[in-house]
């Protein structure tokens, strides 16, 4: 498919994934409540852990710590990705024999699935808990650069999407991947800063966490948002950090596309 045409597919995916998802939009806004119930977890666990306020811990005062995961949880919001259970699920029915017949790359889309769905939450789910961060826990959610934090974020975006989709991909290798997906998405999560700033690590496993793709979809994101970068004794610049997450957001991308031709070597239909 010429790039035109692959542009305009994934517009009317999106399109139609978004209106699929704006009639069920009541089931998308139950999920506004589990942002505000973690960070009011975080909030209490820190003030305990700071008592009171006073000082530092491993770089970060009790504004900067709630900052943190305030940002944390806003931008989990917007990248939020499902692309890893589609994807087995359509393996393990045998859906995806439609999809290998198709011109389109699946990869292509999944994403613009991802696309309208995020869309609709964006409205749905991302506006309101930004306001409610914002005005009711007051947590400041401006960026100390906002090109910066757009383009780190959408970067964070992609990450989330690629890395979720390789983790799809087990479906072809493993009968049921289930349990491997579970462990692999906590191991992601954990090492991409969700439950904990990554600096709160030893430094040994700081060292190991810096040179993973994982902390490019949340640690790095919230830490450009706040305007300072440092993992692992590393302090980088912002521009510097953003570059970074963009060449290995690029790898990544490469990776991907190998494990989707390695994967449909070993995909078979029945009737195909």
């Amino acid at each position: 498919m010429g790039l035109g045409r692959t542009v305009g597919s994934m517009q009317a995916i999106g399109l139609a994934t978004y209106k699929e998802w704006l009639v069920y939009r009541s089931h998308m806004a139950v999920s506004i409540f589990v942002g505000p119930v973690y960070f009011l977890t975080q909030y209490f666990i820190w003030n305990a852990v700071y008592d009171g306020g006073a000082g530092q811990i491993n770089g970060f005062t009790l504004e900067q710590m709630l900052a943190y995961f305030g940002v944390a949880t806003v931008v989990n919001y917007f990248i939020y990705d499902s692309a890893d259970w589609n994807l087995q699920m359509l393996v393990r029915s045998g859906q995806y024999v439609t999809f290998a017949l198709r011109p389109m790359p699946h990869w292509v889309y999944a994403l613009a699935q991802k696309l309208g769905h995020r869309s609709l939450g964006f409205l749905i789910e991302f506006v309101p808990i930004f306001f409610l961060f914002l005005f009711v826990f007051g947590i400041k959610l401006v960026p100390a650069n906002w090109l910066w934090a757009i383009v780190s974020i959408v970067l964070s975006f992609l990450m989330n999407f690629i890395v979720n989709y390789c983790v799809g991909l087990t479906a072809f290798w493993i009968v049921r991947a289930e349990g491997v997906r579970r462990v692999i998405m906590l191991i992601k999560d954990i090492s991409a800063g969700v439950f904990i700033p990554l600096t709160f690590f030893p430094e040994w496993t700081q060292k190991v966490l810096f040179f993973l793709p994982f902390q490019f979809i949340t640690y790095v994101p919230s830490r450009v948002f706040i305007g300072e970068y440092e993992l692992a004794g590393y302090s980088m610049s912002i521009p510097a950090i953003v570059a970074l997450q963009a060449v290995v957001t690029a790898i990544m991308f490469g990776i991907m596309l190998l494990l989707c031709r390695q994967a449909m070597r070993r995909f078979t239909g029945v009737g195909v």
